[in-house]
């Protein structure tokens, strides 16, 4: 899985927490409880990236959640109505995203998971369907996979050899 990774410093990144889960590792003494945080970050502006943080607390988890988030941010290619350029399906693990440009007025429709990624990337008009596993981490990471592998017409073009109007066509 390719990415293109972005640098976070000059970024204004907004953070949302898709789920904390309390994990148990049972010991000779009796159990050790820790917290995970999965925590999606964007500007809102085609920059998201998302990261798994595991602590004692739940504000340090989230806190290293958002740090690993912030290295894992990728680029989404977008068109003129905030929507995606080209319908594409993202694969995570046993988890599949399917996502379908929509023309303007359409809305975000998606699941929880999926809502928290498209949200933050800043796409407004998209449809998605969620295949496979319902696992909210692997559904967050199928959909900044098939959002990062989007290209737009200009890079198909270019690919192709052949100029943009003939892509569109």
């Amino acid at each position: 899985m390719k990415r293109n990774l972005i640098d976070a410093s000059q970024l204004e990144l907004e953070d949302k927490v898709v789920a904390i889960k309390r994990v148990t590792k049972v010991v000779k003494g009796g159990r050790n409880m820790r917290f995970t945080a999965l925590v999606v970050v964007g500007d809102k502006n085609g920059h998201v990236g998302a990261g798994l943080g595991k602590a004692a607390e739940i504000p340090e988890a989230i806190r290293k959640g958002k740090e690993d988030a912030m290295k894992n941010l990728v680029s989404v290619a977008r068109d003129e109505n905030a929507s995606i350029t080209h319908d594409f399906n993202g694969k995570f693990g046993s988890a599949e995203m399917l996502l379908k440009r929509a023309p303007e007025g359409t809305g975000v429709i998606a699941g929880g998971p999926a809502r928290a990624v498209i949200e933050l990337a800043g796409i407004k008009n998209i449809r998605t369907k969620c295949m496979g596993s319902r696992n909210k981490q692997n559904v967050v990471m199928a959909t900044i996979d098939g959002l990062s592998q989007l290209k737009t017409p200009e890079e198909v073009a270019k690919l192709r050899g052949k100029s943009v109007d003939e892509i569109l066509a």
